[in-house]
């Protein structure tokens, strides 16, 4: 079972990756092409048009589980990458010096791309850091970290909550499935020994759990308590908002497919590398939780539908032994790493609506700690109404990508409604149009529209919390 659901996980999260190995053979003529490898292990791919235009765009990579080939990369897909060249930009990324949640590797390692491009090419007179899902944190803490070397910002699905805030969230998923669910089970939900085992049981639980209506019930509130839309399929139309069978139905397919090996196996490299548990649950209301949730009234219809009592249920859980974590490995956490809004070049994110494993409140999280430090004028966000996790077209990211430019070229925003978006994304053509969908390029309308997003759930800013 895991070596289908870590088949799973490797296309969902890094299709971007996968899709970019094959870039060599989309890209324009006259581009020069640097490899090599740092100290550390980490390899580097530059590339630099015969006709560069001084721009570099530093692109981060997501999460790639271990085990897995961790090649460098520079562009999320090859239509995009080829477009980037044939206009003049030169690209750059690494590999990281280890694979899992390697932000601690990556934020380095990404700066040693920029050391070396200096060294190789020159100075370019803009760097714009980019990157998808984990690499979008990894964007985000770089232009925190090192704003001095950074013109400007586009983290695309990022985990741009946090790391303790989204381990946090996680976790209360995780409880809540195992106090309603895996009572006596054996389910490690933190200080995880055995991933393999911890999975096995976890999906166990799940699939007997799906075949009835409390059930169904029990993995909505768990899927509530992490936002997970419940929206899958990124080629299928959003269901009605009282839909909830088929809701839930999209939950556990998040669930099952890509979340819980999250919760429940690759925690266990992320507790390694942090020296121990990271998260806590101490203190949380998960009524109150439920209640901010995207999926409350879902979750409360399911459970009259089940003829179980909502409240005896929430009850279980603001009863149960709560999860304290490890002082160091929250510090380890925090420093790799936490977002605290002090931007001052222009950010613009993007983020698909129907994204069950970086949910797309992560983006509140982010506005909140910005316009906390008074730099609103810095960030937009746009948003693709669209299933999946980093579900763009080659269209909707080079789109994303021009406004940002035209922001570094004018000091201001452009317009950046839905409608002028689609338009220029439209505008590209058929070929730019596309999303990977099992080895085959399946043609799709651009999907901009306007959106603001919920509370996320768990936010976590140091000091104040």
């Amino acid at each position: 079972m895991r070596n289908t659901i870590r088949q799973t996980i490797l296309l969902a999260v890094s299709s971007a990756l996968l899709m970019s190995l094959s870039a060599g053979r989309a890209l324009a003529s006259g581009v020069k092409t640097y490899r090599g490898k740092f100290s550390d292990g980490a390899t580097y791919l530059i590339q630099v048009p015969s006709k560069w235009n001084g721009t570099l765009l530093l692109y981060s990579h997501g999460y790639v589980i271990p085990g897995f080939s961790n090649p460098a990369v520079d562009v999320g897909d090859p239509i995009t990458g080829a477009y980037l060249l044939a206009n003049g930009y030169a690209l750059g990324g690494s590999s990281y010096a280890s694979t899992g949640w390697a932000v601690q590797q990556a934020l380095p390692d990404q700066i040693q791309v920029l050391d070396t491009f200096k060294k190789l090419v020159g100075t370019p007179s803009r760097t714009i850091a980019w990157g998808h899902s984990l690499g979008g944190i990894v964007t985000a803490g770089l232009v925190q970290r090192y704003p001095a070397r950074f013109d400007a910002a586009l983290p695309m699905c990022g985990v741009v909550a946090g790391s303790v805030g989204t381990w946090n969230q996680a976790l209360d998923s995780a409880f809540a499935f195992d106090v309603l669910l895996g009572s006596g089970s054996g389910l490690k939900l933190v200080n995880i020994t055995d991933p393999v085992k911890n999975i096995d049981i976890a999906e166990g639980i799940l699939n007997k759990a799906q075949k009835n209506a409390q059930g169904r019930a029990r993995i909505a509130l768990s899927a509530a308590l992490a936002d997970t839309p419940g929206w899958f399929d990124p080629l299928s139309p959003e269901p009605s908002p009282t839909n909830y069978a088929a809701q839930e139905a999209n939950q556990y397919l998040w669930l099952s497919e890509i979340d819980f090996p999250f919760a429940f196996d690759f925690r266990a490299e992320l507790e390694k590398r942090a020296g121990g548990n990271g998260s806590w649950n101490h203190g949380v209301d998960y009524e109150k939780q439920l209640e901010r949730s995207i999926d409350y009234a879902e979750v409360q219809a399911l459970y009259q539908k089940a003829g179980l009592n909502f409240h005896d249920d929430v009850q279980k859980l603001n009863d149960a032994a709560r999860i304290s974590a490890k002082a160091s490995a929250l510090t380890y956490l925090e420093h790799n790493i936490i977002l605290d809004g002090q931007i001052d070049i222009p950010v613009l994110t993007l983020h698909t609506k129907g994204d069950g494993l970086v949910v797309v409140e992560d983006e509140s999280a982010y506005k909140n700690v910005v316009d906390e430090e008074h730099n609103g004028q810095f960030l937009r966000e746009v948003f693709v109404h669209r299933a999946g996790h980093c579900e763009f077209t080659p269209a909707e990211t080079v789109v994303a990508f021009e406004a940002l430019v035209s922001r570094l070229d004018t000091g201001k925003w452009q317009e950046l409604g839905a409608g002028v978006l689609n338009k220029k994304a439209k505008a590209l053509g058929s070929k730019f149009n596309v999303l990977p969908v099992n080895g085959k390029e399946v043609h799709v309308p651009p999907a901009y529209f306007k959106f603001h997003p919920p509370v996320f759930l768990r936010p976590f800013d140091a000091g104040k919390n």
